[in-house]
């Protein structure tokens, strides 16, 4: 009975109706979508980088002569190696978290007709799997004789190690010791899985593409040069590599000292996610923004049909209505109306998530994330037209038929 003169009532004012309900509908949208980009962008902070992140640092120089990179490379190594503190120094094309790396894409055959997507290469020299601390899960690690000169960014014919997400990914439900992928003209075969390897530098598709690294062992040379990796006690990393920067300067006076580049894996990875964690912060803003609106339009809308109906609801109090009954009334009317407003939002939500999908790479809106912004929007809605129908329920039957 109720319910029907609810919806006798909200015919006679279709227009605020439908401007409130489209408001919870764009609410609704963007608040799934909202919180759906922050915690992926917050899941992608938390990624494990696959290696000792704690003992791991490296130095980057740049401006030497190309020509000479042998030479430069057993001066810097030999000279770092002489640092107190200094377990182990490696020559690397890239570490994780350095925000640039070489990303190609791949196919699974020769020709090139198979597709597996685009991966993250590190090319780095001798020492270097150990150094980085990779848990090796399946096959074996680089051997000495796996490291070949460099061709143009890898070395033609590669014995790899692959990620174990990346595995899965090329080869579901297969062993993937013995596959072989190729880039081009360049030939990879896959000889050891290690448990987690975050790509260098920014990749493709999120948290689910940010694994899909290979471990090229590479031998130092033309192409392989002028980055360093250091690996110390996680205690004595700050004064090793504070040290090592202040030798680079006696050990190699013709380089330049890429300060900004030179720094812990750690600062690398806080670096590399800042932007994710700003960008999660302004979602957080966004929605408290849109859901402060939304609360003040149900406020707004709540108080004017109050206002409106102080005779009708004197008249209902003077015929038995109770101060629960007309509270009830409002609160159920917010209700069907933030309902009708969610059920639009849930379409607008997913045809949001398919642009976010085809521009911007955001994985696809799970279900779950629906239900959860309706019990939050129908939660907002239920304490913001509480204070109105507290009100309306205050009204004295009395005064209400007096004021008319």
């Amino acid at each position: 009975m109720q319910t029907r003169l609810i919806f006798a009532a909200l015919r006679k004012h279709r227009l605020a109706t439908v401007l409130i309900a489209m408001e919870i509908a764009l609410a609704c949208a963007v608040l799934c979508n909202a919180c759906f980009m922050i915690a992926n962008r917050l899941q992608l902070t938390k990624v494990d980088g696959g290696v000792d992140e704690r003992a791991l640092a490296v130095l980057t120089l740049s401006g030497f002569d190309a020509a000479q990179p042998g030479d430069l490379n057993a001066r810097v190594t030999a000279g770092l190696r002489a640092i107190p503190g200094m377990q182990s120094v490696s020559v690397v094309g890239s570490v994780p978290f350095a925000g640039h790396g070489t990303n190609a894409g791949v196919t699974l055959d020769p020709a090139g007709k198979r597709f597996g997507g685009v991966l993250g290469f590190y090319t780095d020299g001798p020492g270097s799997f150990e150094a980085l601390g990779l848990h090796l899960v399946a096959g074996r690690a680089p051997q000495a004789e796996d490291f070949q000169p460099m061709a143009a960014f890898v070395p033609n014919d590669s014995q790899v190690v692959v990620s174990r997400t990346l595995a899965e990914h090329l080869w579901p439900d297969e062993d993937p010791l013995g596959k072989e992928f190729w880039c081009g003209n360049f030939h990879f075969r896959v000889v050891g899985v290690v448990a987690h390897m975050a790509r260098p530098g920014a990749g493709e598709g999120g948290t689910g593409t940010i694994e899909w690294s290979v471990f090229v062992p590479a031998q130092p040379g033309p192409n392989l040069a002028g980055t360093y990796l250091l690996r110390a006690d996680p205690k004595d990393l700050p004064r090793v590599l504070r040290d090592a920067k202040a030798a680079i300067a006696k050990i190699a006076p013709d380089v330049v000292l890429d300060h900004d580049a030179s720094r812990t894996i750690g600062e690398l990875r806080e670096r590399y996610f800042r932007n994710d964690r700003v960008m999660a912060g302004m979602l957080v803003g966004v929605i408290a923004a849109l859901l402060g609106v939304t609360a003040l339009g149900i406020v707004g809308l709540a108080s004017f049909w109050v206002a409106q109906r102080r005779k009708q609801i004197g008249i209902r109090r003077a015929i038995g209505a109770t101060r629960g009954d007309i509270l009830r009334y409002f609160q159920t009317e917010n209700f069907l109306i933030v309902g009708f407003g969610i059920a639009l939002g849930m379409l607008l939500a997913y045809a949001l998530n398919a642009v976010l999908m085809k521009f911007y790479e955001l994985p696809h809106l799970p279900l779950y994330y629906l239900p959860v912004g309706a019990l939050a929007l129908w939660l907002l809605g239920q304490l913001a037209v509480l204070g109105p129908a507290l009100r309306a329920a205050a009204v004295p039957p009395v005064v209400a038929t007096r004021s008319v």
